[in-house]
């Protein structure tokens, strides 16, 4: 088994579900149901979702596609009012398309009032737009007076000249379907790639060939005249389709939503040669490789020569010159948080403003070291949240970083993060593969999985007195990611706020005399050390003293709990924790049984427990370390990690006795 594996995607051919809904027909029932009749925990229920995908047709533009959407939806309870605000995100990227692209057509508000049913209409100003970035726009949808027991209603159109793609369709939710259909009539000129994706949401499809016309005004006759061509009619349709839920270890839910997505594969013509859209991943790195805002970006290095003499100095080897490099552009520049491929303004102008987006700092990083030597390539990455790209197309990557060889070993390197030494990148840019991309657009698959395993190694040397306490001292060292995470999340966090949070995991011990080690220098690991006290950590009957070897160090909780999964497990990069405690017994106290030591490991080497305990005269030494060796494992193993978790907690709950002479 692989720590990574191909999505599911699943294709039912058979006749289409048959329910029949109308648009602004709401019953009193459905304004009367309190909860769902199938999930008792829904905040809110998608009563039915319609999309319809057709074709038109201009004498002048050729032909253009209209997507139309209708969605009911029932609310439960007060944490699904949020629905009552409903985001449409499109793209505006074409060149010569019109921006008023999408367009709400209607909306209404249901409730019941005294047993009748009462409509409240969306307004002008209860429609807005937002524009994300340069090629993403938002419609926000904010129907009306909504309220518990509220069914609302929308449609909506989107028009595009863009034949590429179509926009995803989701079957499924974060909240129950009840019923869904999406239907699409594409003129045989054009055909498309379907790509479902998703678990188990019973999705079926049915397609037939029939005929259509398309009336258009032609311009020579000055008349209207009719277009007549044969189309594909497809039909996906699906009930009862249960809320997409989060799991812990998840790495993006939507990675496993149920949905479809169409791409353009060949567009057939009786009288021209067939083209064929049909894309590599080769094909498409040359295709971004050879844009202004790629490529042309890679190939300006004059701008950084006065600084780049000054900051080599006299640095001879590749390792030097790739750290003093790497260490400039990360000082020099600051990210704005934008993701992306391609620049922005420039790398020329980010360079001077001392700010840009996530390709203009990288590309700088990337002609800097090839100025200064050290051969370096662009690497298209998408983000976790982005999803994983499943088929070559441009869209599927929104990240640049750099990959450099020194001394035989390939690094990746990513200037925007401050907090990340050299071949550490953001915890949000391990997603399975990316690629890199060579200076004539050529490319390979680059793994993105860490080869290295990250560490938090913890040592205690501990004093149980006659009373029950135990006192003593922490050394945390942590490596690698766990660097990174730690560096992440807690950097400029106030101190008595980390140690609260610190004692609270911990189970409520008492801290003092803590320090930190390193935490501005990325090179070194984090170390953290302290004194610690805690009351009652042994439980004294008679003269039986029962104590935990784990301390307060121990797992309580299997993180793997449900019955089954139907998502993979993401660990996001191999670690293992290590621990090593010295418990020194109080006097006149001897040992009377401990617990015994213990090795597991799951098939294919997904993971490993060592457990070892021995008694050295007044001292109990324990070590305990588990590690994981995955970034991603397939859902059909989970039985074998709750097993392999649950024999940890039983074994990290296991007490040494002790008995008094």
């Amino acid at each position: 088994m692989k720590g990574y594996f191909a999505l599911l995607f699943f294709f039912t051919i058979g006749s289409g579900i048959a329910q029949k809904f109308e648009f602004g027909k709401v019953s009193v029932a459905e304004l009367q149901q309190t909860s769902h009749p199938k999930d008792s925990s829904a905040a809110a229920a998608v009563l039915y979702n319609k999309g319809k995908t057709t074709f038109g047709y201009d004498q002048k533009r050729g032909f253009s596609v209209e997507h139309s959407f209708e969605m009911r939806i029932k609310i439960y309870k007060k944490q699904g009012l949020g629905y009552a605000n409903y985001e449409v995100p499109y793209y505006i990227g074409y060149e010569n398309l019109n921006q008023d692209v999408l367009r709400v057509t209607d909306a209404v508000t249901y409730n019941l009032a005294d047993g009748k049913v009462e409509k409240t209409k969306i307004s002008s100003d209860g429609k807005f737009t937002e524009k994300v970035n340069n090629n993403w726009k938002t419609v926000t949808i904010a129907l009306p007076n909504v309220k518990v027991g509220s069914v609302i209603e929308f449609r909506y159109k989107l028009k595009s000249e863009d034949l590429s793609s179509f926009p995803t369709f989701l079957f499924q939710r974060d909240i129950p379907v009840d019923f869904v259909e999406y239907k699409t009539d594409i003129p045989v000129t054009y055909g498309y790639k379907q790509l479902l994706k998703g678990y188990g949401a019973g999705i079926t499809s049915a397609s037939k060939i029939e005929s259509n016309s398309i009336g258009f005004y032609n311009a020579t006759t000055t008349r209207t005249d009719m277009l007549e061509f044969n189309q594909v009619a497809t039909t996906f349709s699906g009930k009862d389709i249960p809320a997409l839920k989060p799991e812990d270890f998840v790495d993006n839910l939507e990675n496993y939503q149920s949905a479809v997505d169409h791409e353009l594969e060949v567009i057939r013509s009786a009288t021209e040669p067939e083209k064929d859209f049909s894309k590599t991943w080769e094909g498409v790195t040359k295709e971004i490789y050879s844009s202004e805002y790629f490529g042309g970006q890679l190939k300006k290095r004059d701008y950084l020569d006065n600084e780049l003499r000054q900051i080599l100095g006299s640095a001879e080897t590749h390792e030097e010159r790739a750290k003093l490099v790497y260490e400039f552009v990360k000082t020099r520049m600051n990210w704005n948080g934008e993701f992306g491929k391609f620049t922005d303004k420039g790398v020329e102008t980010a360079w001077i403003e001392r700010s840009g987006n996530v390709a203009e700092i990288n590309f700088i990083l990337c002609a800097m070291l090839n100025r200064s030597g050290v051969i370096s390539f662009p690497v298209l990455v998408s983000t976790v949240k982005h999803g994983v790209p499943v088929y070559p197309n441009q869209n599927g990557f929104n990240y640049v970083v750099v990959a450099t060889e020194i001394s035989g070993k390939r690094l990746l390197l990513d200037a925007t993060n401050k907090n990340a030494p050299m071949g550490i990148l953001p915890i949000y840019t391990l997603n399975w593969h990316g690629r890199l991309v060579q200076n004539d657009g050529n490319s390979e698959e680059i793994d993105m999985r860490p080869s290295v395993v990250s560490k938090t190694q913890t040592a205690v040397l501990a004093e149980l007195d006659k009373m029950g306490n135990v006192n003593g001292k922490v050394r945390f060292n942590r490596t690698d990611y766990e660097a990174l995470h730690f560096r992440e999340n807690f950097k400029g966090v106030n101190s008595d706020q980390y140690l609260e949070h610190l004692e609270n995991i911990l189970h409520g011990i008492v801290i003092k005399n803590y320090s930190l080690e390193n935490e501005g220098d990325l090179s070194l690991p984090i170390i953290e050390t302290f004194d610690f006290s805690a009351d009652n950590s042994a439980e004294i009957i008679n003269d039986r003293m029962y104590v935990n070897p784990m301390l307060f160090l121990s797992q309580t909780k299997n993180p793997f709990n449900q019955e089954q999964r139907t998502m993979p497990v993401f660990f996001g990069y191999p670690k293992q924790n290590r621990m090593n405690i010295t418990l020194r017994i109080p006097d006149g106290y001897v040992v009377e049984s401990m617990p015994e030591s213990l090795s597991v490991a799951t098939p294919e080497g997904v993971a490993s427990f060592n457990y070892t305990i021995q008694h050295l005269g007044n001292n109990i030494q324990i070590t305990s370390a588990y590690t994981t060796n995955q970034m991603l494992v397939a859902p059909g193993f989970y039985s074998v990690l709750k097993d392999y978790y649950k024999k940890i907690i039983d074994k990290q709950s296991e007490k040494i006795v002790l008995k008094k002479v």
